[in-house]
């Protein structure tokens, strides 16, 4: 059975304001990492696109087991039905993650500190830093 670890990150500069996204996927000994800029989102709204992003990728590679990490603790909270998603702007989103969740026979949320989500957050950082640079 195929197993996936998921670290996902997303982050604005600006709430709302210009924003990124990152994913790292283990899947059989591999590692994917990933990173793009979304256009103009809150800081919620970036960690939904990551985690939508990174769900479809799963999928893609035919995960089966998929543990999702993220240090925003309001996105895994939601996923996981503890707090209810309230703000307009994140409603869809949520909806649309637990429609992907159905790819998966399990799907489990671990929220992290910072710390243990330095990958995605150096890279969701990177994908903010280059598009700063490209608009000087």
């Amino acid at each position: 059975m195929a197993r996936c670890k998921i670290w996902i990150d997303g982050a604005s500069r600006g709430n709302p304001g210009p924003a990124a996204i990152a994913y790292v996927v283990i899947s059989r000994g591999s590692v994917i990492t990933y990173s793009q800029t979304v256009g103009r989102a809150t800081n919620n709204q970036a960690e939904y696109e990551a985690l939508l992003a990174a769900l479809s990728k799963a999928s893609e590679l035919g995960c089966e087991e998929v543990e999702v990490r993220s240090d925003s603790n309001l996105v895994i909270k939601q996923m996981r039905g503890e707090y209810k998603v309230e703000a307009p702007e994140l409603v869809n989103s949520h909806m649309r993650a637990k429609s992907l969740e159905r790819n998966f026979k399990s799907v489990s949320y671990v929220h992290v500190p910072r710390e243990e989500n330095r990958v995605a957050d150096k890279l969701v950082n990177l994908a903010l830093k280059m598009l700063e640079e490209s608009r000087d």
